[in-house]
This record gives structure tokens, sequence and C-alpha cells, in this order.
């Protein structure tokens, strides 16, 4: 055989090759910087990055629910804001310890998001919106004016979480608590949506009838997204009231449904690593423009209608064009013309 046609199929090998090494060399930089961060990075930038682990929950609980599942709900505020809730008013009022108080109020949140799964069983698309954002409100409603149980507009403060067994600042114990279960978190939703339950929701996106036909149990995946989505919002409202110290209303508002909304748009549907990309770009402009709080609804606004129309399968859609094994083996179908 010409030696010249055995070269052939070998170069695409070397290609991936060489691809597998450069995302693993630079997954290992990027840990290794995340890592060392705390050591030379000032309290607000470890804020602003803890911050964005936060977001990386909540745009991944979202997208579950969104782009993998195809269920257009916005419940993900009040599921947030309860996780937070559930979690501070233990410590406060209970002198519950913040372990077991965040293990109560990640479960409290996961219950409360598999309850709403079953009346939203019977809806979809914009009623499913319209009646997930309505318990948004009515969440928001009940953090402001339950004054007997959450402490009404003014919120309340939260003690800091003690870590006797590390050796650092309260803050840098902070920052790796949301470093090491976003990665865990994450990882674990990565493994899922690879195996059967991911293939059964994308299944349930593409064409519920015919999911149905095939022998995928709607209900049962369903619910599970609402679960996943449930679990990760509260596990980012137990995460964002140890950063803050406090819990108050307004961190859990109608805004945040736009805010979680844009990280998915921008990121893309249907992607966990746009997910990651959204939430730390939408992070770098909330901090951007906070001293322009009148505009910030606006600027969402614009982000997520200029994705829908230059970037309709958002920063991950942009990446996986010029490096295509990025690409995501269950991500959205392509659309664009």
């Amino acid at each position: 055989m010409d030696s010249s046609a055995r070269l052939v199929p070998e170069t695409p090998k070397r290609w991936m090759t060489l691809l597998r090494w450069s995302r693993g060399a630079a997954a290992v930089g990027v840990a290794a910087v995340l890592v060392a961060l705390p050591a030379f990075a000032n309290p607000y930038v470890l804020y602003v990055v803890n911050l964005a682990f936060v977001h990386i929950l909540l745009a991944a609980g979202l997208n579950v629910l969104i782009g993998y599942t195809g269920q257009l709900a916005f419940a993900n505020a009040a599921l947030f804001g309860i996780g937070a809730y559930i979690a501070g008013l233990l410590q406060v009022d209970y002198a519950v310890p913040f372990w077991i108080a965040a293990c109560i109020g990640v479960a409290g949140s996961t219950i409360v998001g598999v309850v709403i799964a079953l009346p939203a069983l019977r809806l979809s698309g914009l009623y499913l919106a319209i009646v997930s954002v309505a318990f948004a409100y009515s969440c928001q409603w009940v953090f402001l004016n339950w004054q007997n149980v959450t402490h009404g507009a003014g919120g309340f403060p939260v003690p800091p979480i003690t870590f006797t067994f590390m050796q650092t600042s309260t803050a840098a114990a902070t920052y790796y608590l949301s470093l090491l279960i976003t990665v865990i978190l994450v990882l674990a939703l990565m493994n899922v949506l690879r195996c059967r339950v991911g293939r059964a929701l994308v299944a349930v996106r593409e064409n519920e009838t015919a999911a149905g036909a095939l022998g995928v149990n709607l209900t049962k995946y369903k619910t599970i997204s609402f679960g996943i989505s449930a679990l990760f919002a509260g596990t980012a409202g137990v995460l964002f009231q140890a950063l803050l110290g406090v819990v108050t209303p307004e961190s859990y508002d109608i805004f945040n449904v736009v805010l979680q909304f844009c990280m998915v748009m921008v990121g893309g549907l249907g992607s966990l690593f746009g997910s990651v990309l959204g939430a730390v770009l939408i992070t770098w402009f909330d901090e951007l423009i906070r001293e322009f709080r009148g505009f910030e609804e606006a600027g969402f606004g614009a982000l997520i209608l200029l994705s829908v129309l230059f970037m309709p399968r958002g920063l991950s859609g942009l990446v996986t064009r010029w490096v295509p094994s990025m690409r995501e083996p269950l991500r959205l179908r392509d659309r664009e013309p």
C-alpha cells in the first residue's frame, strides 16, 4: 500500500489528539488559577468570582429546564430565594448549624420544585411561562409581607460560616466551598445529561408526542427536569446567602428571572458549556453597569434581543463553530439559516 495513502486517515486523528491535549491543558490551567486566586486577588475580585459560581449553578439549572427539556418555566428565581430563606431562617431563628441548614434549604427547594412540576405537567409553552412567573411573584410577595417568618422587607443578617478545619479567612473558605460545590454539581450534571436521562429530556424537547410513542415517560422525565433545576437553584440560594451574609427580598425579585434567562440565552440554549460562559459574562456585565441601576433592565433586555437576532445559538455556538470538538452531543439543533 502506498505510504501517502496510509497517512491520510492519520492526520485527523493527530489533530483530534492535539485538541484533546489542548483542552486538557486549558482545563488544568483554569483550575490552577481558580485554586490559587484567593492568594493574590483582592476581596472584590474574590466576591465577583464567587458570585459567578452562584450564577453558573442558576444558569445550568434553568438550562436543563428550558434548553434540554423545552419547558418554558421561570420559577427558578423563587426557588433560588426559597433555598436562601430556609437556610438563613434556620440559622437565625433556630440556631441550626450552617451545614445542616444548607442541606435542609437545598432539600426544601428541590421538594417545592417537584411539587410545582405536578400542575405544570398539564401546561406548556406560554401558559407554563405565565404560571411560573406568577409563582415567582407570589413568592416575592411572601418574602416581603410575611414579617413574622421572613422578617419583612428589611431582611435579616445571617451568621458567617465557621471553617474551623481550614486555616484561612472566611471569605477565602466561602470561595473554596462555592468552587467545590459548583465543580461537583456541574460534572455530575454533565454525566447525567450524557446518560439515558439526558437523552430522554432531549427527546421530550424535540417532540413530546414522538417521545411518548417511543416509550419515554413524559411525567417522569419532566418531573426529573424540574427537580434538577430546583436543586441547582436551591444550592445557589444557600451559597448566595452565605456569600452576602444577609437575606433580603430584593435579591430574589422578578428581575432575577430576567437575569437568569439572559445567562441561558447569551450562553446558548441546550448547552452546559454555554451556561458557564453565559453566567461568567453576565456576572461581569452586571458588575460593569452596577452604577447605572436604572438601565439594568434595558441592558439585559438588549442582550437577550441581540442574542436572539445575531447569535441564536449563543456563545457556545460561536465557540463550536471554530472549535468543532467542543460541540456537545445533546446540543440544541442548529436553527440558523
